[in-house]
């Protein structure tokens, strides 16, 4: 069953923890964990991340005012430095990438690849949208087409770390993989059981 508790044995030795900023979508990403029998420790002490099992990256908001916030506290350096391995949700994929068209924002850079804004279509792009060419592990044991929720006003192009993709008007990317560092457009707590099952598979890596 998806909704399963984990053992704890496995909740210990997974020891999340989801980065604290000055972005949104950090209680909802808390809940949806809880739902899972994982409790994480909400934290921006360096330390705290670096030696955690997993680390995730959520985010609402706005990339330039983020990525200042975290400059000025030297957490850009420590997310790009982590090995273990992280998930970056909406903003927080975005802030991976190397450039934003929001606030012309230079950002972290461990994807190479830029942030557009949607030029056509309602902005911003809401709602529950398939996913497509689905690959990897956080999507083992789905369907291609599966359905996941997304809002967002400013996309990624398809590029060589997609791991699966999404339409609105074009093609983008709904979720990019590097090494450790993985992130979804979607938000994977607000998915149902889609989005269940995709948190599951990144606590198992």
């Amino acid at each position: 069953m998806l909704r399963e508790i984990f053992t704890e044995n496995h909740m210990e030795s997974n020891n999340i923890v989801i980065i604290k900023y000055n972005a949104g979508n950090i209680r909802s990403v808390d809940f949806a964990l809880r739902r899972l029998g994982i409790i994480a420790e909400i934290t921006d002490d360096p330390d705290k991340i670096r030696s955690a099992g997993k680390v995730i990256f959520p985010g609402v908001g706005e990339a330039s005012g983020t990525m200042e916030y975290l400059r000025q506290r030297g957490m850009d350096e420590v997310i790009r430095q982590l090995t273990q391995p992280v998930l970056g949700i909406c903003l927080g994929m975005q802030l991976m990438c190397g450039f934003s068209e929001e606030g012309n924002t230079d950002c972290l850079g461990i994807f190479d690849s830029e942030v557009l804004k949607f030029k056509a279509g309602k902005v911003p792009h809401m709602g529950w949208n398939a996913l497509e060419g689905i690959r990897g592990e956080l999507y083992s044991n789905m369907n291609q087409e599966s359905y996941v929720y997304f809002v967002h006003s400013y996309f990624v192009p398809e590029n060589q770390f997609t791991t699966a993709a999404s339409r609105y008007g074009l093609l983008f990317s709904a979720s990019m993989k590097r090494d450790n560092f993985y992130a979804t457009q979607y938000h994977p707590e607000k998915s149902g059981l889609q989005g269940e099952l995709i948190l599951k598979n990144f606590l198992k890596l």
